[in-house]
C-alpha cells in the first residue's frame, strides 16, 4: 500500500509485476464467468430453465440447499475479489465519478446477479431479465476496471491517489 501512496509503485518493477499478474488473473475470472453464464444462455427461456428446470432437458429445478451453498461461497469470494479490484481502481488516474461508477456498479450488479437466482426460484421468474441486466453490468464494470488498471500500471507514471491528496492540500 505504502508503495502505491508514496507513488513508488512505477519504480518498482516487482510491484508492478505482482499487480499485473493478479490483473491476469482477474481476466481469466472474467473469462471463465463469461463461459459459465453461457452454458445458460442470455435468453430469458435459458436462464428461466437452469433455475426451474426443464422436463424437456431433463433437468431439475434448483433447491434451497442448492441456491445456498452458492450463494455462502459466491456472496464471500465476490466480495473479497471487488474489494481487491476496486481497490486498485482508486489509483487509476481517471475521473473520480468513472471510478464512482464503476465500483457501484461492480458491487450492485454482482449483489443482484446472486439474488436474482432466489428471486426467480421463490417470486417470479420474471426476474430472469434481472439475472441477464446484472450479468451484462457485472461483466462490462469488471472488464472496464481491469482494462484501467492494466493501463494505469503498464503505461503511467501518475499517481491518482496521490494527485487527489495534493489537490486538496491547501496552498
Amino acid at each position: 500500500m505504502r508503495f502505491i501512496i508514496t507513488g513508488e509503485w512505477s519504480r518498482n518493477t516487482l510491484l508492478r509485476v505482482i499487480v499485473l499478474f493478479f490483473l491476469f488473473y482477474c481476466f481469466a475470472f472474467w473469462l471463465t464467468n463469461f463461459g459459465l453464464y453461457m452454458e445458460m444462455g442470455l435468453s430469458y427461456q435459458g436462464v428461466v430453465e437452469h433455475y426451474l428446470g426443464s422436463p424437456e432437458k431433463f433437468t431439475r429445478p434448483k433447491s434451497i440447499r442448492g441456491l445456498m451453498e452458492v450463494s455462502h461461497f459466491h456472496l464471500f469470494a465476490m466480495g473479497i475479489f471487488l474489494v481487491s479490484l476496486m481497490h486498485l481502481l482508486l489509483f487509476v488516474p481517471v475521473n473520480g465519478l468513472l471510478k464512482l461508477v464503476l465500483i457501484v456498479a461492480a458491487f450492485t450488479s454482482a449483489f443482484l446477479d446472486e439474488a436474482s437466482g432466489w428471486l426467480i426460484v421463490f417470486v417470479s421468474p420474471l426476474f430472469a431479465y434481472m439475472k441477464i441486466a446484472s450479468f451484462v453490468v457485472l461483466q462490462l464494470s469488471l472488464i472496464t476496471t481491469i482494462a484501467l488498471s492494466v493501463w494505469s500500471v503498464a503505461m503511467s507514471q501518475r499517481n491518482a491517489y496521490a494527485d487527489s491528496a495534493q489537490r486538496s492540500r491547501p496552498s
